[in-house]
């Protein structure tokens, strides 16, 4: 994960419409090896960085909102720039906006920002190596035996918007 001292840190669109700054270090960093991220990076692989979507301050012309099919079925919410389309980061159906997978090939810098863990390594290209001491994972984990404690503490503070944001989708549909 990037060092605290790195942050706050900028990022943006090929074009420069859409800028933004995270403003601290993410909570977690997936490299996602699953075949819809495949798909939707035209990539190997897609490294997204975990923040709290209020640690994300738009900068310029805001994104543009995407809706678009995932592998859950619930959807997720591309912010692509509006002239060059470059995506810039996603909020899933389990947190919406309160959780942002930003990602990291849009930063300015984006050697600041490493795995923490390989994800859907089943679905991994054959050629990939990973690297060492990195954890990886056939599928999915258990956030409570992979984020570090300092992390969790800020999921536990943002848990109640989360909470907030599943009711409001039951309730209006």
């Amino acid at each position: 994960m990037g060092k605290a001292a790195s942050f706050p840190a900028e990022g943006g669109c090929d074009c420069g419409t859409t800028r933004y700054r995270m403003e601290s270090a993410p909570l977690f960093v997936h490299c996602c090896h699953c075949r819809w991220c495949q798909r939707e990076s035209g990539a190997s692989f897609a490294l997204n960085a975990l923040i709290e979507g209020d640690r994300v301050t738009e900068l310029g012309e805001p994104p543009l909102l995407v809706d678009t099919p995932s592998n859950s079925g619930a959807g997720q919410l591309i912010a692509r720039c509006p002239q060059c389309k470059v995506a810039l980061w996603s909020a899933y159906s389990g947190a919406g906006p309160v959780i942002k997978f930003l990602r990291v090939g849009t930063l300015d810098n984006p050697d600041l920002v490493a795995p923490d863990i390989h994800i859907f390594t089943e679905t991994m290209q054959p050629w990939m190596t990973l690297p060492a001491g990195v954890p990886a994972v056939a599928r999915y984990y258990k956030r409570e035996d992979r984020w570090p404690e300092d992390s969790l503490a800020r999921y536990r503070d943002i848990l109640p918007l989360i909470k907030a944001y599943r009711a409001s989708r039951q309730t209006n549909g």
